[in-house]
This record gives C-alpha cells, structure tokens and sequence, in this order.
C-alpha cells in the first residue's frame, strides 16, 4: 500500500518476501480435451472432417480440485517453504486458505487438519525462523528510511510472536537514527534540505517522518537541523 509520504509498505512484500497467496504447485491446469479439433475465437469448432458444425462443443469446465488430506498439506506447506522465506503465522494462515478453499478429507480413517501443528514442525525441521525473518525484514525497512513503529506493524502482520519481535529490538533501536536520517536524506529533509522553508513546511515534514514510523522527539530534531555536509556526525540522540 502506498502512503502519502510516498513511502510503499514492506509488509506485503515478502523477502524477502512472500506473497502467500501465490503458490506455483498449487496452481491447477487448465487443459482439455480438443476432441480432434481447434478450439477458435467465438467458441466455434470445426468438427473432424474439417467443416463447421462438427457438433456441440464438448464441456471445458476445469475439474473440481480434490479435497487436501494430511499428505496433501505436509506437501503443499513444504512447497511454499522451498519458494518464500515465511514465518508460523503465514504458513498456517496460508494452509487454512488452501483448506477453506479445497475442504478436507473427512474420511473415517482421515486425520484432522492441523496447519499450526504442521508450520510448527516446518519450524522445528528448520524451514521456517521467524527470528531470522524478523532480523532480515527490520534491516530492509530500516535502509529503506523506515522507522520502529513501521517495522512493529510488519511484525504483527507476519504473526511475529513477542518474544522473536523483543530479541530484535535492540538492534531495531540502534539503527533508529541510521534510518531516520535515510529518510530524511530521501526527502530532503533538515540536514538535507535546503534551509528554506516556512513552519508549514517543516510541520509536512515532521508528519512525513511520523507515518514512517520514526520517533517524535528524533523526528522533530532531524527536522529543525540546518543544512550539512555531513548528518551522520551530528548528535540526534
């Protein structure tokens, strides 16, 4: 989603990222059977002794897919892992859609669906980290110009747990000024800017910062910085 700071929304773009929507081996084929002849424009056919009127077209419907079982879903969460970096929370989401979408299996001797039990094994197999995602999707957001509170809302929406989001925070916090200034420097803003600039202006900007999810007391010191050559040396904490 694009926000008014011009500044797109990394949660939707998965390192990374990982539309979980899309799943090549999921995707169903769409052939069919020609009965001799070309299928043409309009929905005509010739029939197969090279005229019109060869009969009534034959039904094309794609075939309903079949409902997943337990082996069905073990093999379509260890396709999805092999192609995006995810966390727990997207697999299960991801295996619940694909459930809802196809049904299950009830058969007597079926085994219940459970997709948190299953991203939970891909997680202890190794598959899937959440620590390590959360790491790298921080460090992206950050060089992009984007602030803590920005990053958090990427966490909730991959279903990040606490505890991973609370190991990454230290890090998180000693890059805030890195990457204030990133945006800053993009915008040209403050140490960037030009000098010039009305209280209209410099409030635009310090809203700019805020929805990118800087903190207000670093916000508004980037903005009442006068021009230089060199922002990282200044003192901003």
């Amino acid at each position: 989603m694009w926000h008014n700071d011009g500044v797109t929304d990394d949660s939707h773009s998965e390192s990374n990222a990982f539309p979980p929507s899309l799943d090549a081996g999921d995707q169903e084929n769409g052939a069919f059977d020609d009965s001799g002849g070309t299928k043409r424009r309009g929905g005509k056919g010739w029939g197969k002794g090279g005229g019109k009127g060869g009969g009534k077209e034959r039904s094309r419907e794609r075939p309903a897919p079949k409902p997943l079982d337990a082996a069905a879903l073990e093999q379509m969460a260890l396709r999805y892992v092999e192609r995006f970096a995810t966390t727990r929370g997207r697999l299960t989401d991801y295996l619940m859609r694909k459930i809802r979408e196809r049904g299950w299996d009830g058969g007597t001797n079926a085994a219940l669906a459970e997709p948190g039990e299953l991203a939970q094994r891909m997680a202890d197999l190794g598959y899937v980290d959440d620590r390590a995602f959360a790491e790298q999707r921080a460090a992206a957001m950050q060089r992009r110009g984007l602030g803590a509170r920005r990053v958090a809302g990427a966490f909730r929406e991959a279903g990040i747990d606490e505890g991973d989001a609370e190991s990454v925070a230290p890090a998180i916090a000693d890059r805030a000024v890195e990457s204030a200034l990133a945006f800053a420097r993009r915008k040209r803003i403050g140490p960037y800017g030009t000098g010039d600039g009305d209280r209209k202006l410099h409030e635009k900007q310090l809203a700019a910062m805020l929805r990118a999810g800087h903190r207000f007391d670093l916000a508004r010191k980037i903005v009442a910085a006068p021009p230089s050559d060199s922002p990282e040396s200044m003192d901003f904490d």
